[in-house]
């Protein structure tokens, strides 16, 4: 009697093995994505690149933009090829500016000072005198008795300009303008002070101490 074929269907198959199980599930879970936690790849790299984009958008408009000024990227502006102007300084408005903040709390606003303490500007002899003496009288100041418009003030005068001792440390040019609106205003008729003028004194006189009136009065 011969024996059944392998092939026979009528005959049990053997078991599939271990091996070719673990085969199989180790290649479909290859395969497969994390779909438990819901991890993908694409959506991260997204979020550094437009990030980036707006880290890069951020300090661009910052460098850029110009504060958001039209006039400062006019296309249709003419081009200057020129060297910058410097902006002209009214040196009365400047001199008016520095008076109000430094001398008008002793001289008043009106000129006129205070009556047997503090000698008037308004007027003033001292004021619309040589320029070289009125100079001389603001930056280092004066001390002692003196005399304007026939009355005597005994107050002294702290030093204004750049020297030691002063107080407000006013520049070359400051003190041009200050001594420059003061012998204008209030009807007074002297003429401007330059700073070339002043800083000519300065040099000449450096850290000079306060002035006497017999002192300044000795300069012409």
């Amino acid at each position: 009697m011969n024996a059944p074929s392998q092939s026979d269907p009528r005959l049990e198959q053997a078991a599939v093995t271990d091996e070719s199980l673990l085969a199989a599930h180790e290649k479909v879970l290859g395969r497969r994505p994390d779909d438990q936690g819901h991890y993908r790849l694409l959506p991260l790299n997204l979020l550094f690149v437009f990030a980036g984009l707006i880290f890069f958008s951020g300090t661009y408009l910052n460098l850029y933009s110009g504060h958001f000024n039209p006039a400062i990227y006019n296309e249709h502006a003419k081009p200057h090829t020129g060297a910058a102007e410097a902006v002209a300084v009214d040196p009365v408005a400047l001199g008016k500016k520095i008076f109000t903040g430094t001398c008008q709390t002793c001289h008043q606003i009106t000129g006129l000072g205070l009556p047997g303490a503090i000698p008037p500007l308004a007027g003033s002899e001292w004021v619309m005198g040589p320029e070289e003496r009125v100079i001389r009288a603001v930056m280092y100041g004066v001390q002692g008795a003196i005399k304007v418009k026939g009355a005597d003030f005994s107050s002294a005068m702290p030093p204004n300009g750049k020297v030691p001792g002063s107080g407000f440390n006013l520049s070359d040019d400051k003190i041009a303008a200050v001594l420059t609106y003061v012998r204008q205003e209030w009807g007074n008729t002297g003429g401007p002070i330059t700073t070339e003028q002043v800083a000519a004194i300065h040099a000449k006189e450096g850290e000079h101490k306060q002035w006497t009136s017999e002192e300044l009065l000795k300069i012409q």
